[in-house]
């Protein structure tokens, strides 16, 4: 079934998507140290994002999936201006952290506006990537067909996104580690939660009765039919 009529969990899995996305961008302001790599905090969450990104693709099919990673980061634009909004707002004279709510919300915009092109990019990839080789495969090898696309989609959103948003912040060779320690985690992070997305894209496809397949469709990031 290619255009089934109604869904019955297509919004909370994308209600799961953005709420990852917003999250791992409010973490991305701080910068941990795990396992010997250094990388953005939000690493805790944002793999979910494109975990559920491949569900989505997976069993809605491109097209839905697209819709929604627009309106994800319509939502993450709303969130980074509420953000640099607040640390205009004045504070109470009681209140000593200013300086403090500001040095790190005071950074949101940057790491929205970074994560907004490298998201997109990368998302893009990894639901087309996803979305082709299901094609090409007949719906068979789900696991290299996740694997694959995240390595692709996650390569792509890590150089763009550690570049745009702490190039001039940090050193040159400190944001080429940051970047391949983000690539190199979540691509991990994907593999092993691998038997967790074959659940949950199974689970829905029984549930919604629907295996989508994406013959014939347009994969420009900007189409509207």
């Amino acid at each position: 079934m290619d255009h089934p009529i109604g869904y019955r969990y297509f919004h909370v899995v994308a209600m799961i998507f953005v709420t990852s996305l917003l999250v791992a961008n409010a973490l991305a302001v701080k910068v941990v140290t795990l396992f010997g790599f250094t990388l953005p905090a939000g690493i805790i969450v944002f793999p979910i994002a494109y975990i559920f990104g491949d569900v989505l693709t997976e069993v809605y099919g491109y097209k839905r999936t697209r819709s929604i990673i627009w309106w994800g980061f319509f939502c993450l634009g709303l969130m980074a201006f509420f953000f640099w909004a607040g640390t205009l707002l004045p504070p109470a004279v009681f209140w000593k952290d200013q300086e403090a709510f500001a040095r790190l919300f005071g950074l949101v915009p940057r790491i929205a506006i970074s994560s907004l092109f490298a998201y997109l990019i990368g998302e893009f990839l990894n639901s087309a990537v996803l979305s082709k080789l299901k094609v090409k495969t007949e719906g068979r090898h789900f696991w290299l067909r996740a694997i694959l696309s995240t390595i692709v989609g996650q390569g792509a959103d890590s150089v763009v996104f550690n570049f745009a948003a702490f190039y001039g912040v940090f050193p040159t060779n400190e944001v080429f580690f940051i970047a391949f320690s983000g690539w190199a985690l979540k691509s991990l992070y994907e593999v092993v939660v691998l038997p967790f997305t074959y659940m949950i894209a199974g689970g829905l496809k029984r549930a919604e009765k629907i295996d989508t397949f994406d013959r014939g469709i347009n994969y420009s990031p900007f189409a509207t039919k």
